[in-house]
C-alpha cells in the first residue's frame, strides 16, 4: 500500500530555521536567502520515507503571513510573487494577513499557527492524508500532532520535518507516550531545495 502524504509547512519558521542552521555565518545576508521551494522540500521529503513504508507526496501546504498593500507594498509585492511561484509548482498556499501594532513596531504573525494545526487535525479526521507531516520547530503545534497520534493507531500518521545542523538540531518533541518520525534536512538538502529568485525585484 503506497500512502498519501501532505506536508504542512509554516513559511516563516521554514525561512528563519534554514537561515540559523545553515547561513548564521554569513555576514550579508540578503532578505532572499533562505527561501526554499516548497514543492522540492516536498518531494524531497516524499522519496526518502521510514524503513518499510511506501510513499506518494500528495499536496504541499504552506502557511504564510501577508503584508498589508498599503503599508508594506514592497514587501506585499514580493510576498505575492513568491506566493504565485509557489502555486505555480502545486503547492497549496494559505495567506493570512500580519497584525500591526497600535504603536508601532514589527508586524507579527497572527493565527498562521492556529489555521495550520486546525487544518492538520481536520485533514486526518477528514481522511486527506495517510500522513502528515509538519515542518515547524513551533511548540505551538504539538497538541495537533499529538491529537492525531493518539486518535489513530496506524493511519493517518503524524509525523515532523526540521532542519538539522552543527548551529541548530531543533524538532517539535512529544510528550510521553507519544513518539513520531522526524525527517531531518541537512545542508546538502538545503542546497537541493533552495530557491535563489529575488522576489523583492518587480
Amino acid at each position: 500500500m503506497t500512502d498519501r502524504v501532505v506536508l504542512y509547512i509554516d513559511a516563516q519558521n521554514l525561512y528563519k530555521g534554514a537561515r540559523e542552521s545553515f547561513l548564521a555565518d554569513v555576514s550579508d545576508l540578503r532578505p532572499s536567502d533562505g527561501n526554499t521551494s516548497p514543492m522540492a522540500i516536498g518531494e524531497l521529503i516524499g522519496s526518502r520515507p521510514p524503513p518499510g513504508f511506501s510513499r506518494t507526496l500528495h499536496e504541499v501546504r504552506v502557511y504564510v503571513g501577508r503584508p498589508d498593500a498599503t503599508r508594506n507594498p514592497r514587501g506585499y509585492g514580493a510576498n505575492m510573487r513568491q506566493s504565485a511561484a509557489w502555486e505555480k509548482e502545486g503547492a497549496t498556499v494559505i495567506a493570512r494577513s500580519l497584525r500591526y501594532p497600535p504603536q508601532g513596531g514589527k508586524p507579527q504573525e497572527k493565527g498562521i499557527d492556529v489555521q495550520l494545526a486546525i487544518d492538520f487535525v481536520t485533514g486526518a479526521i477528514d481522511g486527506r492524508y495517510d500522513v502528515g507531516i509538519i515542518f515547524s520547530t513551533d511548540t505551538d503545534l504539538r497538541p495537533a500532532l499529538e491529537y492525531v497520534a493518539q486518535k489513530f493507531d496506524v493511519t493517518p500518521r503524524a509525523e515532523v520535518a526540521a532542519w538539522t545542523s552543527p548551529q541548530s538540531n531543533r524538532r517539535i518533541t512529544f510528550k510521553a507516550p507519544y513518539r513520531t518520525w522526524c525527517h531531518y534536512l541537512d545542508s546538502q538538502d538545503f542546497q537541493s531545495v533552495r530557491d535563489l529568485t529575488i522576489y523583492g525585484r518587480p
